[in-house]
């Protein structure tokens, strides 16, 4: 081989490391969150841009690790497995932890605690949480939620059953079924629920909770230095009042 096809050869390989250590760099210097921006106040679209609880505490997490926030608008029920996968870096949408997630990916320190309630129609079949049981009651759920998970499973196990649970691909599909009476209750978080009742004439909310849960980030389980940057970055927004100061920015005290 002469010197000009080696030379050749050297540049070569010199430009294929810079383009990935370029591509890795700016890789590196993203936080990519996936979301599902149709679950008012934690995300939203308002216009073209997103909102949310979780949008403004992902943005936090993004400075304080020096990364840009990326933010991926996709099912709610893709989600974990895209974190788990590498697709995404982080999963950030009123999650829960449960036992089944945790097989697919780790979960940060907890920052916000989830309610979930029923959407009932005034003067409808469902007056109490009792109600829910009945065998002409049809119950409504976005779909992959654990609202959804624990609705449908056996009386035996605390739900309804399958039969008795239509899951929607958003909140607000499950709503719109409610209003035209293909269910008769809608079951999901209540900061959404006092969302969907104030632009919904004729609905309200049991008073009785339904669960009670704790919201955490989903982070693939072989990064765990994201793991604890994240952690470390909430606990540091616990102590200085800024996620109290996010959270109230989006729901007011009562």
């Amino acid at each position: 081989m002469n010197m000009k096809k080696i030379l050749c050869l050297v540049l070569a390989l010199m430009m294929t490391v810079c383009c990935l250590a370029a591509c890795g760099t700016a890789k590196n210097d993203e936080l990519v969150m996936a979301t599902n921006a149709t679950f008012p106040p934690y995300e939203y679209m308002e216009g073209d841009e997103y909102k949310g609880i979780d949008i403004d505490l992902a943005q936090a997490i993004a400075d304080k690790l020096g990364k840009e926030l990326v933010i991926e608008n996709v099912e709610f029920g893709t989600i974990v497995a895209g974190v788990e996968t590498g697709k995404y870096d982080v999963g950030i949408a009123g999650m829960t932890i449960t036992d089944e997630r945790k097989e697919q990916v780790n979960f940060s320190d907890s920052y916000a605690t989830g309610v979930q309630v029923v959407i009932v129609k005034d003067g409808g079949k469902v007056k109490t949480l009792d109600d829910l049981a009945g065998a002409d009651i049809m119950i409504g759920v976005q779909q992959d939620t654990t609202g959804h998970i624990y609705a449908s499973d056996t009386v035996e196990n605390g739900g309804y059953g399958e039969d008795h649970v239509t899951p929607y691909l958003t909140g607000a599909d499950a709503v719109e079924a409610l209003k035209s009476g293909k269910v008769q209750a809608v079951i999901i978080d209540q900061e959404p629920a006092k969302e969907f009742v104030k632009v919904n004439e004729g609905l309200s909310i049991l008073e009785a909770e339904w669960a009670v849960e704790d919201y955490a980030i989903a982070i693939n389980k072989e990064n765990t230095e994201l793991l604890e940057a994240v952690n470390k970055a909430l606990a540091e927004m616990k102590a200085d009042g800024s996620m109290d100061k996010i959270i109230a920015n989006y729901i007011k005290a009562e």
